[in-house]
C-alpha cells in the first residue's frame, strides 16, 4: 500500500457541494444513497434513491450542516466520511446489530467513500482522524464507528462503505462492543 501524505480535509458546506457531487458521480456514489442511508427509514430511501436521496442530503448542507468531510489530493476530492451525531442516524437506532452500547452521547462514523483511484492509501484513516477532531471541536467526547472486519481487506467497496476495523485501529479507536462475528463497534475517547 502507497500511502499518500498530501492530503487536505475540509468539511462539507454549500461552498463544497458541487465537489461533494463530482466525488460521488451521477449514481450518488453507490446506488444512488448520497450518503443518507442510515439517515432515513428504509421505506423512505429506497423510494428516493438517485435524485431524491441527493436533495435530501443537499437541504441538510443548504440548512449550514456539515455531515461529514471531503478529503482532496491537489484541489480534487477523493474520499468522504460521514460523521454527525449518533441521534442523527435513525437507521442506527433501529438496527440490532448497531444498536446503542450504551446511554453515553456520541458521535458517529456512519459511511466512508474513496474515489476507486486513490483505495487503499491511507485515505479513509486519514479521514477518520480528521472525523475525531471535527467531532472534538463541536464538543464530542466519544467518537463511534462500525467498521466491517474482514479476513481479506479487499471486500469489494460496496460492502465495506462503513470502513475497515483496521482503519480504525491504526487511527486509535477500541473495540466496545461486537454482536456480529464481522461487524465490532469501536470507540475513542476525546480527553
Amino acid at each position: 500500500m502507497k500511502v499518500i501524505s498530501d492530503i487536505e480535509i475540509h468539511p462539507l458546506t454549500r461552498e463544497r457541494w458541487e465537489e461533494f457531487e463530482k466525488l460521488f458521480g451521477p449514481r450518488g456514489a453507490c446506488g444512488g444513497c448520497w450518503c443518507m442511508y442510515w439517515k432515513l427509514a428504509r421505506k423512505d430511501f429506497q423510494n428516493n434513491k438517485g435524485e431524491g436521496n441527493r436533495l435530501f442530503q443537499k437541504a441538510i448542507v443548504d440548512a449550514g450542516e456539515s455531515p461529514g468531510l471531503l478529503a482532496y489530493i491537489e484541489e480534487s476530492p477523493v474520499g468522504w466520511i460521514a460523521i454527525e451525531p449518533r441521534e442523527n442516524y435513525s437507521g442506527l437506532e433501529r438496527s440490532r446489530i448497531l444498536k446503542p452500547v450504551d446511554d453515553a452521547e456520541v458521535w458517529s462514523i456512519s459511511c466512508f467513500y474513496v474515489d476507486r483511484k486513490f483505495r487503499f492509501k491511507g485515505i479513509s484513516t486519514a479521514l477518520i482522524s480528521a472525523a475525531v477532531h471535527f467531532a472534538a471541536d463541536k464538543g464530542a467526547t466519544i467518537v463511534e464507528g462500525y467498521p466491517s472486519e474482514a479476513a481479506d481487506e479487499k471486500m469489494p467497496a460496496p460492502f465495506v462503505y462503513t470502513g475497515l476495523a483496521s482503519g480504525f485501529i491504526q487511527a486509535g479507536f477500541k473495540e466496545v462492543a461486537r454482536r456480529s462475528a464481522k461487524r465490532p463497534i469501536m470507540r475513542y475517547y476525546i480527553e
